[in-house]
């Protein structure tokens, strides 16, 4: 099953929810990307769900997701809003490390933070090899494990009840 696309409405409301409770912040104007994890509305949720509770502070996606979209690679500081299963905006995130390398390169550190499975690394490979293996030909790429990933660290920063 696909997901659904986040409710623009939604989104705006939330960035400008974030907005009004950070003044100062420069990156006032439109809101930025919103995001689901995952591929299917049941994995998105669970997924937040490890967000909201505090457990997974960390996420990867492969490089090349990035180009067949034509969207450009996030920065360190960049904001971006998750939503859930059902394309409701949930939080606001921002990116504080980023990291490009072959999915060999993954460290016990950022498998604990991503906090999906029972945070090893091994689980992390497995599962990710084993996602990546299934969304490739739906988006169009062969899997390699060569591909470049895209290590990512973030906090929530919005709104004040699941925000670091």
């Amino acid at each position: 099953m696909h997901l659904p696309p986040p409710d623009d409405a939604a989104v705006q409301a939330l960035w400008n929810d974030f907005l009004e409770s950070h003044p100062r912040l420069p990156d006032a104007g439109d809101p930025p990307t919103a995001e689901q994890f995952g591929d299917a509305p049941a994995l998105a949720d669970e997924l937040l769900g490890l967000v909201l509770a505090g457990r997974k502070r960390a996420t990867a996606c492969l490089v090349v997701e990035f180009a067949l979209e034509g969207a450009r690679l996030p920065r360190i500081g960049d904001h971006w809003i998750a939503c859930d299963g059902a394309g409701v905006p949930r939080v606001v995130l921002r990116s504080v490390e980023l990291r490009i390398g072959s999915i060999d390169s993954v460290d016990e550190a950022f498998a604990r933070d991503e906090g999906e499975g029972d945070l090893t690394r091994e689980s992390w490979l497995r599962e990710h090899r084993a996602y990546w293996l299934r969304v490739a030909p739906v988006q169009g790429f062969i899997w390699d494990d060569g591909l470049e990933v895209l290590f990512e660290r973030f906090r929530v920063v919005w709104p004040p009840g699941p925000a670091d």
